[in-house]
């Protein structure tokens, strides 16, 4: 597991060996690690998911390095998310590593609307990780602020083309919507 340390020691790292070899990198990252960057109510994510902008041999290297030089598996930085990116991508400076006057990797993390859009395009059917993008997508709509099941809908719309969004999407995020519905009657009765 990848907690914020973890992950940005291995950021900052990526960075010194990318300013070392006279190159910026661009990186996006998705899931888990970006909550854990951009907001904190997630403490540790399994991996790093994430696309990256820039010479792919290159990377694969320094990628290798961390992994050796951290002790972790080699995919700890993965592209498994390739498949949620949207064509409407909003995306925030997240950080430049190893600092500012050292850009040697710039990294982008989604907005929270993105992040709730592409959360709930990834929702998955069952299991232990359906459980964490359940609470992902709660604690995301408690930070944008959305109330009801349409507007997260619209939202989701508004990244994604209505013909790709799942039927799976609507159903969860109404359950979802209804529950924290529910928890916020329940909490202001007592």
């Amino acid at each position: 597991m990848f907690g914020q340390g973890e992950i940005l020691r291995a950021l900052t790292r990526l960075g010194e060996i990318a300013w070392g070899a006279e190159r910026i990198i661009d990186m996006a990252v998705y899931g888990g690690s970006a909550i854990v960057l951009a907001w904190g109510f997630r403490v540790a994510t399994k991996d790093v998911d994430a696309i990256v902008r820039g010479d792919p041999s290159f990377l694969r290297r320094a990628v290798r390095q961390v992994a050796e030089e951290q002790g972790w598996p080699e995919d700890w930085l993965n592209d498994g998310v390739k498949g949620f990116v949207s064509g409407n991508e909003d995306l925030r400076l997240q950080g430049t590593y190893p600092s500012p006057e050292r850009p040697g990797l710039r990294v982008y993390v989604p907005t929270a609307q993105y992040m709730l859009a592409m959360k709930c395009m990834a929702m998955r059917a069952e299991g232990v990780e359906e459980a964490r993008d359940i609470e992902d997508i709660r604690h995301l709509i408690g930070i944008t602020g959305m109330s009801t099941t349409e507007q997260v809908l619209t939202l989701v719309e508004s990244f994604y083309p209505r013909s790709l969004i799942p039927p799976r999407v609507a159903l969860g995020v109404e359950e979802i919507v209804n529950e924290l519905s529910q928890d916020a009657r329940d909490k202001a009765s007592r």
